[in-house]
């Protein structure tokens, strides 16, 4: 049991590189439901959006990643706040604007990955998480 539980603390000890590999794996789950990856970890004034995929019916997918060791602090969806939810907008908005995309469906979705006891990850798609 104590080899489990240290891969568990080995994988959360860092919470920036956890995150990261939270992305990874999101990402990977992603594309096998047969969406693909146009940008990761997308930055501006407004804020991030870790990934942006395009679904098979061409619709723009904004996704954040939530990464959690456990949920004894809450389920991990819970922190999609509505102010997390107005800075995704504006950051979506701003990335349109930016690559010139017009008339074309999108929707913000919450995938959320948390450790088992086991250390492994249980993933959790939440498709139109939000709508604007």
């Amino acid at each position: 049991m104590s080899g489990l539980l240290d891969k568990k603390q080995r994988l959360a000890a860092d919470r920036k590189q956890f995150g990261k590999w939270g992305e990874r794996r999101c990402e990977r789950f992603l594309k096998r439901k047969g969406l693909k990856t146009l940008a990761r970890n997308f930055l501006c004034k407004s804020g991030e959006i870790d990934l942006i995929m395009v679904d098979r019916d061409r619709t723009l997918v904004f996704v954040e990643v939530k990464t959690r060791a456990d949920e004894s602090f809450g389920a991990a969806e819970s922190v999609i706040t509505a102010g997390k939810k107005n800075k995704a907008l504006r950051t979506a908005r701003y990335f349109l604007t930016v690559h010139k995309i017009e008339e074309r469906p999108l929707r913000f979705d919450v995938v959320t990955i948390v450790l088992d006891e086991a250390g492994q990850p249980e993933i959790r798609h939440y498709e139109n998480a939000f709508v604007p």
